[in-house]
């Protein structure tokens, strides 16, 4: 039954939030591209973090707001505070797990299209 409302809530989030389409499309090519370079097991972890830290941000980010919408319908300067500060979070991930993808695939990348 839980994994049934966890199911239920990663498909809000998907149908709701333009922006877990752009966070699929590269976790789809992070994970692509790690599988054609040919990445070992501790840099897989490390990716694995990486996108994992940035779907729990924007989950949570889209559950703040959910809340956020349903306790005070009208714009309120703290409720706008508290969603700037979840979406901060999300950016800081994002950046975060970019540059962890950056220094992992770039080396073999690098490495694939010079011959080296």
């Amino acid at each position: 039954l839980s994994f049934k409302h966890a199911f239920c809530g990663l498909q809000i989030l998907l149908i709701s939030q333009r922006n877990a389409w752009i966070h699929a499309a590269a976790t789809i090519g992070v994970i692509a591209v790690g599988g054609w370079v040919g990445l070992d097991r501790n840099d897989w972890c490390w990716l694995t973090l990486a996108i994992t830290s940035v779907w729990l941000a924007e989950g949570l980010n889209t559950a703040i707001e959910f809340l956020a919408d349903a306790a005070v319908p009208e714009i309120h300067p703290l409720i706008k505070k508290a969603k700037d500060v979840a979406a901060g979070a999300v950016l800081i991930a994002a950046i975060g797990a970019a540059v962890i993808g950056v220094l992992i695939l770039l080396p073999p990348m690098t490495a694939r299209f010079t011959g080296g």
